[in-house]
């Protein structure tokens, strides 16, 4: 089935020019051009992945981000930044994009990232439909539990919070509880063959992640191994 991409642009010639490549790549596009006439585009459903520029006219693409992502955990949306909008950047990941690319960009380096948004989301959505009894499947170590299917995440008794990349670093690592695994490897799981940025990210990621999970007086489940990465395990 040939996916369907929704370019959310309010510059024509960007606009345009991603309509031409990723319709020459086989892909079926719409378009928008700006926060508002997106949203509505993006409700009419359908897409397998969003396009999404930052500074719009009407809802700025963080809104639009932030709204799609109220009720959409799993459509791939890659953010399109200028160069210097570090904050931007950091509160669209913080809101569930799945990656970002500045201005100007290369058009090869875009079509490898939309390539690998696609596959994460495709396997997400196969273990999805895999889970057989969504009500009792969790994984879990310790007093940590986490059902994949609703997304819910409690340690003892309280409900954690994690945003969309968050939980599936958490996933992967509670998928391989006690073994030890590099950067290079939750890079390449978590956010796919194609990731082009710097590996530090997972460091990032794992301190968001060990602040929300780790409270005062609770063992320490994700532990550093120097020179290495990380490995989830209960403390001995």
């Amino acid at each position: 089935m040939t996916e369907k991409v929704l370019i959310i642009e309010d510059e024509d010639k960007i606009a345009r020019l991603l309509e031409l490549e990723l319709g020459y790549e086989g892909y079926r596009t719409g378009r928008a051009g700006s926060g508002t006439e997106g949203l509505e585009l993006y409700r009419e459903g359908g897409w397998d992945l969003i396009l999404l520029d930052v500074m719009l006219p009407g809802l700025s693409g963080i809104e639009v981000l932030r709204r799609i992502r109220a009720s959409d955990p799993l459509t791939p949306v890659i953010l399109l930044t200028a160069k210097d909008s570090v904050e931007d950047k950091v509160s669209g990941l913080d809101l569930g994009a799945s990656d970002y690319v500045t201005k100007p960009f290369e058009i090869e380096e875009l079509l490898a990232r939309i390539r690998s948004s696609l596959r994460v989301s495709a396997a997400r959505i196969a273990r999805q439909e895999a889970v057989v009894d969504v009500a009792e499947e969790f994984l879990a170590i310790g007093d940590l539990r986490l059902n994949e299917q609703t997304r819910e995440v409690y340690r003892r008794e309280r409900r954690i919070d994690l945003t969309p990349r968050e939980f599936d670093l958490l996933v992967f690592l509670l998928r391989n509880q006690r073994q030890v695994l590099s950067r290079e490897q939750m890079i390449r799981e978590v956010w796919g063959y194609d990731y082009a940025g710097d590996t530090n990210v997972v460091d990032v990621y794992i301190r968001y992640v060990r602040k929300k999970i780790d409270e005062t007086g609770l063992p320490e489940l994700i532990h550093t191994v120097r020179g290495v990465g990380y490995v989830l395990k209960e403390s001995s």
